[in-house]
């Protein structure tokens, strides 16, 4: 398992996350724990903020909060100096919650309904990236109904998709996102945006893709981009202030995968917007991302403790752990591959060829295939890399199963930001059918576990 960030072989032989050996966090909150290094989220941030400063240009660094969101993540984002992009009414309430500057966060989103709107407009918040003309119509109204102005921005579908070693050019019609350009839907909107008392047109906003793990992609759809541009400064007089290319920008699951640098993303399409603007005699505009995997994925390790062993002769050794699908959906939804080591014996040589399964009643729960480990026993701690993102975002109660803790580790402190959840918690919201709707009571002494 690749090392990340803080993280380090202790004199114990044991797995050690900022300063911290992970068997006392596992002794001291239970298992499965979600472990997210904060020095490690620091550094990141502070890369994206360097390479803009570099260049000389405006810009901001908004985090993606669906990749991890809750009140402790927001605070650190707002204490990075970073911006917020959230894609739903619960993901602006925890904003609210944490005290993130309402100025500093944009809303995403397909399907936003007239509810989480309003929500935005009573709040104030940064901008609106409005994503179809239903949502623009609502818009309209609802901010001449409240008087109230509110910045936005157009998402676009720039006809570049990017993914992993790859991108292609690509016509692109064919996505739930954004307003088309080769229709003329783009163009549409932001003549109804000019011509809107309310709303103020800031920009324009692309995403192409993620797991992204060379800059060509956001190359070639800054150019893409530009030729719009080019073409509505001449009809239409317009020419952004923002330019939003999204994220996308890959990290490392396992040893095929090699991310750039963060800056190097940076640096390349703050290059090709310099080249473009230059063509039209234009300034840069201010250049916006949105990181969220990048910011927290290789942050978060998920511990587990190994609970029973399955040996099939001449095929397979299953060891199962305690948590699964329930808290790492994304090997089954996606296929999504793994690292991870025995966290207690860290040191130890790697004798065995096993498969890790999970706890969930589904032939599926599988986190991760032919695994080399040290014989691991029932009670031994399996760390699995690179789980910040999507890991806690996507957990569920299948089975019942209860969603983990979260800490945060830095500098040798340790501090619970989510707590796990009990039986109770399970069935807080739900009522008897037999007793008129009351709340359901459990009976007796129920231990957590």
């Amino acid at each position: 398992m690749g090392l990340y960030g803080t993280s380090c072989i202790n004199r114990e032989g044991h797995l050690s996350i900022g300063g911290v050996d992970v068997t006392t966090l596992a002794d001291k909150y239970g298992t499965p724990l979600y472990i997210y290094d904060v020095k490690d989220i620091r550094n990141r941030a502070e890369e994206f903020k360097q390479a803009f400063e570099n260049k000389n240009v405006n810009y901001q660094v908004a985090y993606a909060s669906k990749a991890f969101s809750c009140i402790a993540m927001i605070e650190l984002a707002d204490e990075l100096g970073l911006s917020l992009d959230v894609c739903s009414g619960g993901e602006l309430y925890t904003a609210l919650q944490a005290g993130f500057p309402m100025e500093r966060v944009h809303f995403h989103g397909n399907n936003k309904t007239p509810d989480e709107l309003e929500m935005a407009l009573k709040e104030k918040i940064g901008c609106i990236v409005v994503d179809n003309f239903t949502e623009l119509s609502w818009l309209m109204a609802m901010t001449e109904s409240m008087k109230t102005e509110m910045n936005v921005l157009i998402r676009i579908t720039p006809g570049v998709e990017a993914h992993t070693h790859e991108y292609i050019s690509t016509g692109q019609e064919d996505s739930k996102f954004g307003f088309d350009l080769n229709s003329g839907q783009a163009k549409k909107a932001i003549k109804m945006i000019m011509g809107h008392s309310y709303l103020r047109l800031q920009g324009v906003h692309s995403h192409i893709g993620s797991q992204i793990f060379r800059a060509e992609g956001f190359e070639e759809a800054v150019k893409e981009i530009y030729l719009s541009l080019a073409q509505w400064q001449q009809e239409l007089g317009y020419y952004p202030e923002v330019l939003n290319v999204g994220g996308g920008f890959g990290i490392r699951y396992g040893e095929n995968d090699a991310p750039l640098p963060l800056h190097e993303y940076i640096d390349r399409m703050v290059e090709a917007a310099e080249k473009e603007s230059a063509k039209l005699n234009m300034p840069v505009p201010e250049m916006w991302i949105e990181p969220g995997r990048a910011l927290v994925g290789e942050a978060g390790t998920t511990l587990y403790r190994i609970g029973s062993r399955k040996d099939i002769p001449d095929l397979r050794t299953y060891l199962s752990v305690d948590g699964g699908m329930t808290d790492n959906i994304r090997p089954a939804l996606y296929q999504a591959e793994y690292e991870a080591i025995v966290a207690n014996k860290a040191a130890e040589e790697k004798t065995e060829l096993v498969s890790i399964a999970g706890k969930c009643c589904e032939s599926g729960d599988m986190l991760i295939w032919d695994l080399s480990l040290p014989p691991a026993v029932q009670g031994d701690l399996l760390a699995v890399s690179s789980t910040g993102a999507y890991g806690y975002s996507m957990a569920n109660n299948y089975n019942r199963i209860l969603r983990p803790a979260v800490v945060f580790v830095e500098d040798g402190e340790h501090r619970c930001v989510i707590e796990r959840e009990s039986f109770e918690d399970l069935v807080r919201h739900e009522r008897s059918y037999r007793n008129s709707g009351s709340p359901a009571k459990a009976s007796g002494s129920v231990k957590q576990i």
